[in-house]
């Protein structure tokens, strides 16, 4: 069967319809019934009966012909306007409506005329106003449609409804029949969408979201009537995404219609709607095609009610070639073969459901399957050779195991028969959580025990345990409106780390890990003056791709372990058991949740109003400091301040909507008194003033006090010089008396205090000084997170080996060693090599100054741990998964922070040590580089060592089939010290077939975090803009990911002026990432200013006492 009978079979209406509403189409009438009767045979009667009867038959006849000349007069302004209509219409192209207007002259088969079209790639076509066809008399569709209807609403001074954010709510979508037939060999579908819809209040105009597809016919019926409703016209309206078609008369409340529609459209070759990919087996390229829909693309795969407030039931049938198969959120009920090698696939019914997590794909793929013990069935499908391999393995295992611990906390069975998990190459985000059908980058699902390092399957881990949350908060109770999507992603979030402790508890991710990776995270970003509340007001479409960002993912995690702890845990999944329980199925929003929770403290005897606690944590934007000052005049008795903390303190002065009055909240504040030995219990005093008085027990001279224990309260916690030197002095005498996940608090609290003006910038650095005996590993993970941002703000500075010789070799070593690399490449490169890592080492070693910065202060530490610790072997037993991560997890990230610090710092010996294994690879072509530090030795081996490695790590990048693998040699090409070898390597990055367009973003920002790349990436970002915003702007994240991570680092006047000159230029709609730039760049030009002498004569003091 050729190819354009296949799709017009495929989507055209039935005969049976085409019937019913020929006569229509075709503008004829029979007569009505009382035309029928006048005109019947009437029997003989008297003469004035006669006469009255001729009377009767002339004005008849009069008004038949009266008739006659209206209805031609109709027939001639009909076919004027769709002349009109024919040459400028919405097909995208010169004569693109001519099938059109031949299909409303004589009634032929919308589908069949529409495919010829289907036939041509219409990924270059224009978003058009118009469709072919509609499925009445007066064809919609021309390009003036959607302007009369405008100024008809314009006389009556009201907006038209099609051009609101939210859709006007006059119908309420009840199920969709979805029929597509995918055609991977020119990337095109077609598709028939049948949508029951509920009329709450009367209209003439039905309004729903379509975006980027051509539409070919319309069809509205009452579903008990054979008959279809007149439609006037029909149109695409781009400016909101919406589709409008215009009635004759209005859809009467409370009555129920079906809306017929069939489109076709290409199957894009980008990030978003529905998508195609590829990927190579045996040296043959393969296609496939996915679905991503959230927040707001489902519109471009068909026409939709795409709000998450409109739940349907979907029915969907996907038609395809016999060598792919496809997939959706619901298995498949029938399968049809037909003789021409094409199959469709029928799917069940889904429940109620939103939009924007339904989903499917059309691949090749194989994959492997597992069952629940509630018989819920889970597979997961990949390439064929990572299924082969075993890649997908662990993440079908831990699968299993997290539906099992996710119905039996939160009591609620998960609601589907089956879960697929869909390992693709390219994808926007991480990961996607469609109800049934979840879809996951590779790198962040596929595993090979043999080459994965713990950092890496701890990320696969977090991610899939994210994505199975979701299958309860955002799939079975879904977000009202997106101002709330914290609802969802935020319990995500925060289960990211309790679900991690169900599989490995001794790894303490929710008491420890959550610290550095979320609140200590979301804290540097909350703490500028261009953040916004987690709940925050959306206004227009490009709102909601602003408030998916940390704020609503991070901050919210942030906000619901602050609830857990102060509720307690059990009585807080109570609350979520009843939340989830009432709303399943359906919408929520932020007031259901504090019900639930109030409720649930109620059943234990506890009257907290939750909202009224929340909302202050909710809607207003940022968090408090709380400052702890003894009293000196009353025993025992503290004074408690609360103000909005905010790094730049000048424009909190200046903006009296972030002065002290303006902002306040109800703090739930744990506190705690301790000496040299020990600690008391903690007592909580909620703080709702912005000052308060407390009595303290047991409160003398000797005593500190320690706020916030464990870090569970969202703010931070300053003291009185005299009370940080008690904590300091206690951390260098027995730092074990102050927990774990408090050291780590007290570390990061004062370095972000430095940094906002808040206390002295020697503090920080004086409470690192205990390093040296810390064993923990959180505490160096916070250290090292807090040392990041001030070696970038100082590795431009004429004083930075002061700092920072234990980052790079000083100055004078790297100009020895590439002199010497250069002197060898004239005698023999590997020579030149030698002698120059030699020269640089002799520098080293006798430069006085560096050499006693760099030990007493902070190398020392690093290097005193790092020789303890040593390096790790080689271990590759698969069994290193399932056992020893388990048993080693604080252990080996202690070693691997230690090592990357050392290595960083400058250690001759962690520098000795990479340089070995690198050599070792090279030389015999055997990797024996251990797991857990292999990117930390890939980045020190190519920043080190010359060109000759940065090729055979890019040869290895492109020889590898490993996911995992690929991801940290791509990263550690971004770590050379040669300019032109970053250069390549960021043109590089915009070539789809080299870099995948999810890590190019990557390879830019790592570029912008080396010193020797950062004006590189800078100057790359700025003339690749336009490519980059076409490429991902309408990407969550990635382009706030990009603009953040190539300006974080600026930290310059002249830097400061050139990004302000190119907003002026190109903002375009990253408004708010270019705010919180330009913030950014201005506080570390700011510090420089104001706070970078102090701390260098600090350091000049310290160390030469």
């Amino acid at each position: 069967m050729p190819l354009a009978e296949k799709r017009a079979n495929s989507g055209s209406f039935t005969p049976m319809m085409i019937e019913e509403d020929a006569a229509l189409r075709n503008g004829s009438r029979g007569l009505s019934g009382q035309w029928a009767d006048a005109a019947a045979v009437r029997p003989r009667t008297t003469e004035r009966h006669i006469t009255v009867h001729k009377r009767l038959v002339l004005g008849f006849a009069v008004s038949i012909l009266a008739l006659l000349v209206v209805t031609m007069i109709a027939v001639l302004l009909s076919v004027r306007i769709e002349e009109c209509s024919g040459g400028g219409g919405g097909g995208g192209g010169p004569g693109g409506d001519a099938a059109a207007d031949s299909r409303a002259a004589n009634g032929s088969a919308p589908a069949a005329a529409g495919s010829a079209r289907l036939n041509h790639n219409h990924a270059g076509e224009p978003p058009g106003r118009g469709g072919a066809a509609a499925e009445g008399p007066a064809p919609g569709g021309g390009p003036d449609e959607g302007e009369e209807e405008e100024e008809e609403w314009q006389r009556r001074r009201e907006p038209p409804p099609w051009t609101q954010l939210r859709l006007p709510g006059h119908l309420r979508p009840l199920h969709y029949n979805l029929m597509l037939s995918a055609f991977m060999e020119n990337f095109t579908f077609g598709g028939e969408v049948n949508v029951q819809v509920e009329c709450l209040n009367a209209t003439r105009y039905i309004v729903l979201h379509a975006h980027r597809m051509h539409i070919e016919a319309v069809r509205v019926a009452e579903d008990r009537l054979a008959g279809a409703l007149r439609v006037s016209s029909f149109f695409l309206f781009p400016q909101t995404q919406v589709f409008v078609v215009v009635l004759n008369r209005s859809l009467e409340a409370l009555r129920s219609y079906n809306l017929k529609i069939l489109y076709h459209a290409p199957i894009e070759n980008e990030l978003l709607g529905f998508f195609r990919s590829s990927y190579v087996l045996y040296g043959e390229r393969r296609f496939l095609a996915v679905t991503q829909f959230s927040p707001t693309h489902a519109r471009k795969a068909f026409p939709c009610f795409d709000e998450p407030i409109y739940k349907a039931t979907f029915k969907i049938s996907i038609k395809h070639q016999a060598t792919y198969l496809s997939l959706s959120n619901m298995p498949v009920e029938t399968s049809v073969f037909e003789e021409d090698g094409w199959v469709t696939d029928h799917f069940s019914q889904t429940p109620l459901m939103s939009t924007y997590y339904l989903a499917w794909a059309v691949c090749n793929f194989t994959y492997r399957e597992t069952t629940t013990k509630n018989g819920v069935v889970i597979r997961l499908y990949a390439r064929p050779d990572a299924i082969r391999r075993g890649s997908g393995d662990y993440a079908l295992n831990i699968t299993r195991r997290l539906i099992e611990f996710y119905e039996d906390y939160f009591k609620v069975a998960y609601s589907l028969p089956k879960l697929d998990l869909l390992a693709v190459p390219k994808h926007p985000y991480a990961a996607m959580e469609n109800w049934g059908l979840s879809v996951f980058v590779e790198q962040r699902i596929l595993l090979d025990p043999s080459i994965s390092s713990i950092s890496y399957l701890l990320d696969v881990t977090m991610v899939i345990v994210h994505e199975l949350c979701h299958q309860w908060f955002g799939d079975l109770v879904t977000p009202v409106w997106w101002e709330d999507v914290w609802l969802k992603e935020g319990f995500a979030h925060y289960f990211e780390f309790v679900g991690t402790d169900y599989l490995y508890p001794g790894w303490n991710m929710e008491k420890q890990r959550f610290l550095t990776d979320v609140l200590h995270e979301v804290m540097l970003l909350d703490g500028l003056a261009s953040s916004h509340p987690v709940s925050q007001e959306v206004q227009q479409a490009t709102d909601i791709d602003r408030v998916f960002d940390w704020i609503a993912y991070k901050k919210g995690a942030a906000l619901i372990r602050m609830l857990a702890n102060f509720m307690g845990h059990s009585v807080f999944q109570m609350g979520l058991q009843d939340y989830l329980t009432i709303h399943k199925y359906g919408n929520a929003a932020r007031k259901d949740l504090w019900n639930a929770l109030s409720e649930a403290l109620k059943k234990v005897g506890k009257f907290v109003n939750i909202q009224e606690v929340m909302d202050q944590w909710t809607l207003q934007m940022g968090y408090p400091v709380i400052t702890i000052m003894g009293n000196e005049t009353a025993d025992n008795i503290i004074r408690i301040s609360q103000e909005h903390f905010i790094y730049d303190l000048d424009f909190k002065a200046k903006d009296h909507g972030l002065g002290n009055n303006s902002y306040l909240w109800q703090i739930p504040l744990t506190i705690a008194v301790g000496n040299t030995s020990h600690i008391s219990s903690e007592a909580i005093i909620w703080v709702s003033n912005k000052s308060e008085h407390h009595r303290i027990a047991s409160l003398d001279e000797r005593n500190w006090l320690l706020g916030n224990i464990n870090q569970t309260g969202y703010f931070r916690v300053n003291y009185n010089i005299r009370n940080w030197r008690l904590l300091i002095d206690q951390l260098t005498r027995n730092h074990k008396v102050i927990s774990v996940s408090n050291r780590a608090g007290l570390i990061d609290d004062a370095f972000n205090l430095a940094r906002a003006g808040y206390l002295p910038q020697n503090i920080p650095l004086e409470i690192i000084r205990y390093l040296s005996k810390e064993k923990e590993f959180l505490p160096w993970h916070a250290a090292s997170q807090a040392l990041y941002p001030l070696d970038k703000l100082l590795d431009r500075t004429e004083n930075y080996n002061i700092f920072n010789i234990h980052f790079v070799f000083s100055l004078p070593a790297k100009k020895k060693k590439k002199e010497g690399r250069k002197e060898g490449r004239k005698e023999g490169r590997k020579e030149g090599r030698k002698e120059g890592r030699k020269e640089g080492r002799k520098e080293i070693l006798v430069t006085k100054d560096s050499k006693k910065y760099c030990w007493e202060y902070i190398l020392r530490q690093v290097a005193s741990m790092y020789l303890k610790l040593g390096w790790p072997t080689n271990n590759v037993d698969k069994s290193f998964v399932q056992a020893s991560y388990q048993a080693s997890y604080q252990h080996e990230e202690l070693r691997r922070e230690v090592i990357m610090l050392a290595c960083s710092f400058g250690n001759k010996h962690c520098h000795q040590q990479a340089a070995t294994l690198i050599s070792d690879w090279i030389s015999s072509n055997r990797n024996r580089i251990p797991l857990n530090v292999r990117d930390i030795v890939y980045c020190t081996g190519v920043s080190l060592m010359d060109e000759d490695v940065w090729e055979f790590i890019w040869m290895k990048f492109h020889s590898t089939i490993a996911v995992s693998e690929k991801k940290i040699l791509l990263e550690a090409l971004t770590c050379s010290d040669d300019r032109n070898l970053l250069n390549r390597l960021l043109n590089l990055s915009l070539n789809s077939e080299v870099v995948l367009d999810q890590d190019a973003i990557d390879v830019i920002i790592h570029v912008a975090r080396n010193p020797h790349g950062r004006d590189l990436a800078w100057k790359f970002f700025r003339e690749k803009w336009k490519i980059l915003n076409a490429r991902y702007g309408e990407a969550l994240f990635m382009n706030s990911k990009l603009i953040s991570g190539v300006t974080e680092f600026l930290n310059t006047d002249n830097e400061l002026n050139e990004l302000k000159n190119f907003i002026k230029t190109y903002e375009e709609g990253s408004a708010a990432s270019f705010s919180r730039a330009v913030e950014t760049v201005e506080a570390n030009v700011r510090w420089q200013t104001l706070y970078k002498e102090e701390l260098f004569q600090w350091l000049r003091k310290s160390l030469t006492l």
